[in-house]
């Protein structure tokens, strides 16, 4: 059992949490809670190694078990080191470090996902949930984007790293032809909060790609020049703008709808 806070192990989660550098470094993100695990079990998204407390529920406990089965290693720590580690309010008694790595996007993809200045972690994370649930094939993340892998974009996404590609990106990658213009080319249509076009008026059902700017200011200057046109959701004029979060939803799902009638 571990209970030295100076241990390597203990140290190192340390700063996968608290640092995108150490992330960086290291090509590893922590992973908490026994739904997370679970989803990276899943996606066969195998953990460095796994560490838990003896307050783990016996759900936990079986997944425990899974890992040690598949070649993870797996380590009792005490429940007041591991709370100590704990980035939730009520810790559940689980973690794991991945390896940070980056999903391959399929070739000549026709729905797509970019985040451009996107901070808040919380907003970053449901971005990817939706982008998940709408089948986007990937999420492009470009310069001044918050770390998609840090710990409340981890948990707020609820499995989705696991399941799409995530891909660092700058506007000259983005727009120098492997992504808006491939043989068929694709369409960028930035939101922006007033102006453009109502999403409904929009024909969605070809390669497309839709640009969700920042909370603060909005899309980035590249952003708009790289864009085929602005998309826009009406609403009431009493609300200045919607979550980044729901917004990219309500896109992402128009799409969906769109291609399925």
């Amino acid at each position: 059992m571990i209970t030295s806070s100076n241990n390597p192990k203990i140290r190192l989660v340390r700063g996968l949490l608290a640092k995108k550098s150490e992330r960086k470094k290291h090509h590893m993100f922590v992973m908490e809670g026994v739904r997370l695990c679970e989803e990276s079990l899943s996606a066969k998204w195998q953990p460095e190694w796994i560490l838990f407390s003896e307050s783990l529920s016996n759900r936990g406990k079986d997944l425990v078990s899974e890992f040690r089965q598949t070649g993870v290693e797996t380590e009792e720590v005490s429940e007041a080191l591991l709370r100590s580690l704990s980035d939730t309010e009520t810790p559940q008694g689980i973690l794991g470090v991945c390896p940070l790595k980056e999903l391959p996007m399929p070739g000549n993809p026709d729905f797509i996902l970019i985040c451009d200045g996107i901070r808040d972690p919380g907003n970053m994370g449901t971005i990817l949930r939706s982008a998940t649930a709408a089948g986007t094939q990937a999420v492009i993340i470009t310069p001044g984007t918050t770390d998609p892998f840090a710990p409340k974009v981890v948990r707020s996404g609820m499995g989705a790293h696991f399941q799409i590609p995530i891909l660092n990106m700058n506007w000259e990658e983005i727009t120098a032809g492997t992504i808006a213009n491939p043989p068929k080319r694709m369409r960028l249509f930035v939101a922006e909060s007033e102006g453009g076009t109502p999403y409904w008026n929009l024909d969605l059902t070809g390669p497309v790609g839709i640009i969700i700017g920042g909370e603060a200011h909005g899309p980035s200057r590249q952003a708009v020049e790289a864009a085929s046109g602005k998309i826009f959701i009406p609403m009431n004029p009493n609300i200045e703008s919607l979550n980044a979060g729901i917004a990219a939803s309500i896109l992402l799902f128009e799409v969906v709808r769109q291609r399925s009638i």
